[in-house]
């Protein structure tokens, strides 16, 4: 009677955990007229002290990724999105990192790219700009934009380099 509750508890225990396909897992594609419209934002890069618009970026694929200096996934990450930003930035891609550092950040940050040399766009996170991705609740967090503007995938915590570069590649090549 007792292995009977027991298994009994589990099937509760998985069903309640179980996701929908509503819910954020690695690699999850809305359903069709379900995409959301990347966030606007305008804001100063760190790597080259230019100004960002969103604006000026439509028409391209973009990885926009959200980290934090003291995350070790998002380290990890760091070499695989220098890569993709050397491999499609002229075919119309780029990398945009945010950065969830709190306090001072600048300081951290310039020592992590030029640690690195990113050659990709780190921005500081805005309240407003994680809030309009649809809240940034862990990282690191990545989304895949078409050249519409639409997040077409979403990413939540650490990503081969394989799989992004064969989203990267289909993305680019369905124009």
């Amino acid at each position: 009677m007792r292995y009977f509750f027991l298994v009994i508890a589990l099937l509760i225990a998985v069903t309640a955990c179980k996701q929908t396909d509503s819910d954020t897992r690695v690699g999850v594609t809305p359903a069709i007229g379900e995409r959301m419209q990347m966030a606007p934002f305008k804001t100063q890069s760190l790597t080259d002290k230019t100004m960002l618009d969103s604006k000026h970026l439509d028409g391209q694929v973009l990885l926009v990724t959200f980290f934090a200096t003291w995350c070790p996934p998002c380290i990890q990450e760091i070499p695989s999105l220098i890569a993709l930003q050397d491999a499609f930035k002229s075919k119309g891609f780029s990398v945009i990192a945010f950065s969830v550092d709190e306090g001072d950040p600048a300081p951290p940050l310039l020592k992590l790219i030029d640690k690195f040399g990113i050659n990709y766009p780190v921005l500081l996170a805005e309240p407003a700009v994680t809030r309009n991705f649809g809240g940034v609740t862990g990282i690191p967090v990545t989304f895949l934009v078409n050249r519409q503007g639409q997040i077409v995938k979403k990413y939540l915590g650490y990503v081969s380099h394989d799989d992004l570069e064969e989203e990267i590649k289909t993305m680019l090549a369905a124009g």
